[in-house]
């Protein structure tokens, strides 16, 4: 028998090398090409949806809102921009034992009272499904299984079903009889997907993919793969928690960055409707390093507790950790307190946490970490019912944020009286209940504050 060419394919963009290098001559990654087999010329395997290259103007184009289908979850929904539309692709990816089947288990179940589903399984056989489903108290939902891996088989069981939703779980171990290669690998991922995805588009089912994820958390198989479909979803949490978030990095048809929360029960995944709740400690009184944030994580403002500690260094070299932001820009708001504020933590040891174990990314963060950062260091608690936010620039002044009055408001219904904001976000009118501090400049906060 003669030796089956192998070849070297990128997993970031699926350019392809004779031989192994440690820089991809694609797209410049280093250390992504894995060895593959090297899949003969086929043809016939790609077909166009139409029947030919139809052109029209844009003004012609039917641009009314596609209908959408509830998922009965609400958090869900909101994170798919207002549930499933007919023929879009959603790509769920996260850790192992997440919860990522049991989402879409309890989803598939709701939808089966109104909808047509098909649950198409390649790691778990019918019966450990139906073991999952009693755990749950779904067994009597009435949701169509499918254990198998092979694509050809699986789209027949959807064009013989045809279910207006169905589950793949999950896109690496499906496999096409097209390609020699083994389940999982670069040019099998790509190719069932984009396979699955022609049969979405072409017959307006709706196809929702999990997705494996590598030791990084990124989704594995080639970085086509979230180009291919319509929305990418990251379900995210510790698993030592029981506390589950699901975030929107890609849709088509939503706005990105939307974030749902869950909690794991005995009975499956609970929304949280107020997940602000998670999100504060429970302080008997004010306490010092401890300041309340109001975040915006897509349309939802969020409150969530920032904690600081700052403690004498023990080392030539101060520490500086954070956990849940930017490490970077901890080292660079401390240099901002030092030059415009007067208050220096070269010689401290300086941590900084997001209770929760929520992530927080953008720059409205600021003011409250410098905040705590310095209650903690003065050994002064804040004033009680205090939310802070804004964005501190390089020469300390306090710059406004996106959506400040919705996050005044989102604070002022939990029960927070006071408000420390950037002069631009001060309402006009006031918040009933709420006094609102604006400042300019960081020195400003700091008096305001203590």
């Amino acid at each position: 028998m003669s030796k089956a060419k192998t070849l070297y394919a990128c997993q970031s963009c699926g350019a392809t090398s004779p031989k192994w290098q440690g820089q991809c001559p694609g797209c410049g990654e280093w250390n992504t090409l894995v060895e593959s087999i090297a899949e003969p010329k086929s043809s016939g395997r790609f077909q166009s949806l139409a029947a030919d290259g139809e052109i029209q103007q844009l003004s012609d184009v039917d641009a009314a809102e596609l209908p959408r289908t509830p998922t009965g979850m609400d958090e869900l929904d909101r994170v798919l921009g207002g549930g499933l539309v007919p023929g879009g692709v959603v790509l769920i990816g996260g850790d192992p034992g997440i919860g990522k089947s049991t989402l879409l288990l309890q989803a598939l179940t709701r939808l089966a009272a109104q909808r047509k589903v098909l649950y198409v399984s390649g790691e778990e056989s019918p019966q450990q499904i139906a073991l999952r489903a009693r755990r749950l108290q779904l067994e009597n939902a009435p949701v169509a299984l499918m254990a198998e891996i092979g694509l050809e088989k699986i789209l027949a069981g959807l064009s013989r079903v045809k279910p207006e939703v169905a589950v793949i779980d999950s896109i690496q171990t499906i496999y096409t009889e097209a390609l020699t290669s083994a389940p999982g690998s670069v040019a099998q991922v790509r190719e069932c997907a984009a396979q699955l995805t022609r049969f979405a588009k072409r017959t307006g089912t709706t196809i929702l993919l999990v997705g494996h994820v590598t030791k990084e958390g990124a989704l594995a198989g080639p970085r086509v793969l979230e180009h291919i479909v319509d929305a990418v979803l990251y379900f995210e949490g510790d698993t030592h928690s029981s506390f589950r978030l699901i975030r929107a990095i890609k849709n088509r048809f939503g706005a990105v960055n939307e974030l749902g929360v869950f909690a794991m029960t005995d009975k499956g995944l609970r929304e949280v409707s107020n997940p602000s709740a998670l999100f504060l400690s429970q302080h008997r009184e004010p306490v010092p390093g401890s300041c309340v944030l109001v975040t915006q994580e897509g349309s939802r403002p969020m409150l969530v507790e920032v904690q600081a500690l700052v403690d004498d260094a023990h080392s030539p070299q101060a520490r500086r950790l954070a956990v849940g932001m930017e490490q970077n820009r901890l080292a660079l708001l401390l240099a901002v307190l030092h030059r415009h504020a007067g208050i220096a933590a070269f010689d401290q040891d300086v941590f900084i946490n997001a209770v929760g174990g929520v992530r927080i990314a953008e720059p409205a963060a600021d003011l409250a970490v410098l905040l705590a950062i310095v209650s903690s260091l003065k050994n002064r608690p804040l004033q009680d019912k205090l939310i802070v936010f804004g964005e501190v620039g390089l020469a300390g002044e306090v710059r406004p944020v996106q959506r400040g009055l919705e996050r005044l408001r989102e604070a002022a219904k939990l029960g927070f009286t006071h408000a420390i904001v950037p002069k631009a976000n001060r309402p006009r009118g006031g918040i009933d209940g709420m006094v609102v501090t604006a400042v300019e400049r960081l020195e400003d906060a700091v008096s305001a504050a203590l």
